[in-house]
């Protein structure tokens, strides 16, 4: 199998709470709880030759446009190998729980820039993924219509960016034929620790694709 990184690369997971997931923002090593950590302990038991150095930067709540006032100092300062950004359902909750609401013209305009960013600023490979959002409880039905419309920005963002690619939406709602929805995620965003080790899975799989 081909060795996606190199010797010494450092890999970076923005985004929000789903990225977070608890780590300790005192220690800038601490990885949370989550896919980060999962995604980190992969890479080190498969390459340990490589050194491969992660770091989380999610923070909870975060929107786009919070990860745009603090792209310069937790990513582009970084000057990261692997970017993998993972944002978007926080848009989507303000609008319903704040009446706070991105437009995707909005949010593509600000994502966009972020992309460019970092195109200009580092030699990063790009991962990014799509928010995903499940019918629990059953008022997160509606949220498709504000969802949906930034998915869809998020997959054009990856064609014209051409990085790689986790489509998770479409993941968790194929696993969740299976069994029930909430055992990935008991409120529909936040992943279980199963729903975790899908994110994980899917990011490895795109990173060798």
């Amino acid at each position: 199998m081909t060795i996606p990184f190199e010797h010494g690369d450092t890999v970076l997971f923005i985004g929000d709470s789903i990225t977070d997931c608890g780590r300790d923002y005192g220690n800038k090593w601490s990885l949370g709880g989550g896919y980060a950590l999962l995604t980190a302990a992969e890479i080190g038991r498969r390459y340990p030759q490589q050194e491969v150095k992660v770091l989380n930067r999610g923070i909870n709540g975060h929107r786009v446009t919070d990860l745009a006032q603090r792209w310069q100092q937790d990513c582009i300062a970084h000057q990261p190998d692997w970017l993998s950004i993972y944002i978007g359902i926080n848009d989507t909750w303000r609008h319903y729980d704040s009446g706070q609401y991105t437009s995707p013209e909005d949010f593509y305009r600000t994502y966009r820039d972020l992309l460019v960013q970092t195109k200009e600023q580092t030699k990063a490979k790009i991962v990014l993924i799509e928010p995903f959002v499940l019918p629990v409880p059953e008022d997160r039905k509606k949220w498709r219509e504000d969802l949906d419309p930034k998915i869809q920005v998020i997959r054009e963002l990856a064609r014209e960016f051409k990085t790689r690619y986790v489509p998770l939406d479409g993941l968790f709602a194929a696993n969740s034929t299976q069994v029930d929805p909430a055992y990935w995620a008991e409120d529909g965003v936040h992943p279980t620790p199963a729903g975790h080790a899908l994110i994980s899975k899917a990011w490895l799989e795109a990173v060798h694709a």
